[in-house]
């Protein structure tokens, strides 16, 4: 018997009143509201003005949320479209089911569309994003602790997740994947913060060291899980995904690192150029300031060669 292991909650719905609040999309929501805030203080201290993150997020998040979800669906097409399924539960995302590697390549369709309408570089953009982004990945993981899945083999440790009888699951104490992957991310997050700070990191070198981290992590952890995947030559096929866009993210940063050394001086040129449109401002100012000064100057020429020219007639 374990006597020491996490419990499960007995739902993941809490009713209030007529309105649903789900567990995994809290989790979610909660994701992004960190990683927009946090997002937007390093785009400051990068240059870039307030706001900027949350405008382009309105564009990245929702693109992100169906290629999480178009990613899932597609992988495990078995769970919608075999014998005896639903074809609509693959709509119903409240229960479950997004895909990390999806949600970041159409996630980032969505952002160059709000970067390209302000002007801004991608690159620069996902490098303030990228702690963030590990931080709602944190958060996001939790929602599968309400959904009580995507946990690993059975075990015996005191930090065991108790997983209670339902659908497709059943009774036993399991390893948590879903806090061991919450607590990855947080490293990847402060590993991505150090490095930044260390080295200086730009042009998407900020963004590829995120993604590789989680990748690495995300490779062992998925090895772990026990419920059910296609298998490619032994593996699972998510952590074929890991290794491939980990030598991605990696040959990128090489490859970057040579081309483009260094970080992005400017960011954000409407940023950038505040304090030039405030120093035209004052330039301004200062000739209207002087303008009367000259008129009276130039009044004063003028009425000079009427003096001479009247002490000459005198004279004459």
């Amino acid at each position: 018997m374990n006597l020491a292991y996490i419990p499960s909650p007995s739902t993941g719905v809490i009713d209030l009143g007529p309105i649903p609040l789900r567990g995994y999309a809290f989790c979610i929501i909660i994701g992004v509201f960190v990683a927009v805030w946090f997002g937007n203080k390093r785009w400051i201290a990068r240059g870039g003005t307030a706001g900027t993150v949350a405008d382009i997020a309105v564009w990245a998040v929702p693109f992100g949320l169906v290629g999480g979800r178009l990613y899932h669906v597609i992988t495990d097409y078995q769970l919608y479209f075999s014998d005896g399924e639903n074809w609509v539960d693959a709509f119903k995302i409240w229960q479950g089911g997004l895909g990390i590697w999806g949600a970041i390549a159409l996630g980032a369709v969505g952002a160059w569309i709000g970067c390209r309408r302000r002007g801004i570089p991608l690159p620069a953009w996902a490098d303030a994003l990228a702690p963030g982004i590990a931080l709602a990945q944190a958060c996001g993981r939790w929602g599968n602790w309400f959904n009580q899945e995507l946990y690993g083999k059975a075990t015996d440790v005191p930090w065991a997740l108790k997983i209670s009888e339902g659908p497709n699951r059943v009774a036993g104490t399991y390893h948590p994947t879903f806090l061991y992957e919450s607590l990855w991310c947080v490293g990847v997050a402060l590993l991505v913060i150090w490095a930044d700070r260390r080295f200086k990191l730009g042009h998407g070198r900020a963004f590829a060291l995120y993604v590789a981290a989680y990748c690495a992590g995300r490779a062992w952890i998925e090895y772990m899980r026990v419920d059910e995947a296609h298998h490619i030559l032994g593996l699972r096929l998510n952590v074929w995904t890991a290794i491939i866009v980990f030598a991605l993210a990696v040959t990128y940063i090489v490859v970057s690192a040579k081309l483009r050394p260094g970080r992005e001086e400017v960011v954000e040129p409407k940023a950038a150029g505040e304090p030039e449109a405030k120093d035209e401002a004052k330039d301004e100012a200062a000739d209207e300031a002087e303008a009367p000064e000259a008129s009276a100057d130039a009044d004063a020429d003028a009425d000079a060669p009427k003096a001479d020219g009247t002490a000459e007639t005198a004279k004459g």
